[in-house]
């Protein structure tokens, strides 16, 4: 492997950037594609992944960028049964060894940007340990440490609360041994993406972590619309807004449906979920009178231009770990209301840059989509949040910047 060192001048340091998967294609994704152009110019750079996706590989194409990828794409096992027995971990550390291209030569870095998900916390099985690891751990596994992803989209235990936790008791314990075990090494370091995920990180694991926030790229999201950025994005007429990430009670779907009961106002839904959650949240969106309007896979400009004819972006999740939506309505000029827990906190400032609500309250959110139709508020949020998200530098620049400090202090440089 070689990188993008050739032509470079002397050789920088060796970093490889791996995740388990990029199917999902979410947040967590789309920022590291959108990060990875300034991580090149920063450091040598080869990428490695179980599952690839189109964007990936054009991206890892036009900055020349090494891309490894197991034969077949892998997937995580799905059953009761393989989260029991937790084979997922199992049969990611098969398909990672299976990459002899990657294994042969991993040793040549010098250091390992590894981004939480699906899969990727078994490939510290090949690591060896006088390779330093960076692990961005997006948040705690929820699903082991959590009950939320337990619930069905109306929030209702898909079974008893206990016996999945006593059931998911071996996965959990191997989680938390490989996330201790990975701070114990000489050369590594942990970084949450926000305040709220590293005390999480602490809560869950006992270990210490930093903070290597996500990025906002103006230009992807920009204040004015560009020729790129589509009208008509929207399929339902009148006043709409938008929430963004899988249908899920994790995601909050259920309740923003709830909240905009006898608002007026229709709801589109980005993320999509799996037919029968969509054919639930439709039923509720009809007994609550409210018009729903779920959307397909939707490319940056798509994006824009949805947010933009939006009266406000919203969010009811639950502990979302830091959540990208906020900063990227905010860059657009959209008003951020999002619910008052988690990592919003860290993004949205009540009154200043968006509203913060009470999960419980509808009528204070009522009262905030009345806010957002007025035009000061409108302009001094966006003005603010801009501002914040400058400061901040929460940008690409500032994000390679922030991890190569990491990688250095890791490398002892």
């Amino acid at each position: 492997m070689t990188g993008n060192r050739e032509g470079q001048g002397s050789p920088r340091t060796r970093l490889l950037v791996a995740k388990g998967s990029f199917v999902a294609m979410g947040g967590a994704e789309r920022d590291l594609l959108r990060n990875l152009p300034a991580i090149a110019k920063k450091f040598d750079v080869s990428v490695a992944t179980l599952a690839s996706v189109k964007e990936l590989d054009s991206l890892c194409e036009d900055l020349g960028l090494d891309l490894v990828c197991p034969d077949s794409s892998w997937s995580a096992p799905q059953g009761a049964l393989s989260s029991v027995l937790d084979s997922g971990m199992d049969s990611a550390s098969r398909a990672w060894s299976s990459m002899g291209n990657l294994i042969g030569t991993i040793g040549d870095f010098d250091c390992i940007h590894l981004t939480s998900g699906d899969g990727s916390l078994a490939l510290l099985d090949h690591v060896p340990d006088d390779v330093a690891v960076h692990l961005h751990l997006l948040e705690p596994h929820r699903g082991l440490h959590e009950d939320v992803l337990h619930r069905g989209i109306d929030g209702r235990p898909r079974r008893s609360l206990g016996l999945t936790r006593a059931m998911l008791s071996r996965a959990r314990r191997r989680d938390i041994s490989a996330v201790r075990g990975l701070s114990g090494r000489d050369r590594s370091s942990i970084s949450g993406n926000s305040s709220y995920t590293a005390g999480r990180i602490s809560e869950v694991y006992g270990v210490p972590s930093g903070v290597l926030m996500p990025s906002v790229v103006p230009d992807e999201f920009p204040a004015e619309a560009d020729e790129e950025e589509p009208l008509g994005v929207m399929e339902m007429e009148g006043e709409y807004v938008v929430t963004v990430g899988r249908a899920s009670w994790a995601k909050g779907t259920w309740e923003a449906i709830s909240m905009l009961s006898g608002s007026g106002v229709s709801l589109a839904q980005v993320g999509g979920g799996s037919d029968d959650d969509l054919q639930k949240l439709q039923e509720h969106a009809i007994s609550e009178g409210v018009d729903i309007w779920f959307a397909p896979r939707l490319s940056s400009p798509e994006m824009s231009s949805l947010y933009r004819g939006a009266l406000a972006v919203v969010s009811m999740a639950h502990g979302e770990p830091f959540g990208l939506t906020p900063i990227e309505a905010q860059s657009v000029g959209t008003p951020a209301l999002f619910v008052d827990e988690g990592g919003f906190r860290e993004t949205v400032s009540d009154g200043v840059s968006g509203r913060l609500l009470p999960r419980g309250s509808f009528e204070q959110w009522h009262q905030a989509l009345k806010d957002a139709r007025e035009e000061v508020n409108r302009s001094l949020w966006a003005t603010n949040g801009r501002t914040s998200i400058s400061e901040a530098r929460l940008g690409p620049q500032g994000h390679s910047e922030r991890l190569a400090e990491i990688v250095d202090g890791i490398l002892g440089d």
